[in-house]
């Protein structure tokens, strides 16, 4: 989509902090994080929200949750992480390109605020 975010980030127009690539998934240092490691998980296809997750397109977030693995072992967080997918404006989505959020590097809460 030519006016999403991360697809004008994937396509070099916009410059982001890489953390990690393959031929799957983007995954970039978050520029407003929550969490002292935070960052934005996406696959390299288009797919609005989880409501467009489907039978074509599921290989995409599959890839991610292997990414974020690798991170995670990458990174060195051992200790536990946390990962977020907001799905429709009520469920906090701001950007409209599935994208989870890896959290790590504090104490996170459960039930988040």
């Amino acid at each position: 989509m030519s006016d999403c975010l991360f697809c004008k980030i994937l396509k070099g127009e916009i410059s982001s902090a890489k953390v990690y690539e393959d031929e799957y998934v983007y995954a970039f240092n978050d520029i407003s994080p929550v969490a002292p490691f935070h960052v934005i998980v996406i696959p390299k296809i288009h797919i609005g929200s989880t409501d467009e997750i489907n039978g074509e397109n599921s290989v995409y977030i599959a890839k991610v949750f292997e990414a974020v693995a690798k991170i995670a072992k990458t990174e060195g967080l051992e200790k536990g992480y946390r990962v977020v997918n907001n799905c429709g404006e009520e469920g906090g989505q701001t950007v409209g390109h599935i994208h989870f959020h890896l959290l790590a590097r504090r104490n996170l809460q459960w039930p988040p605020g």
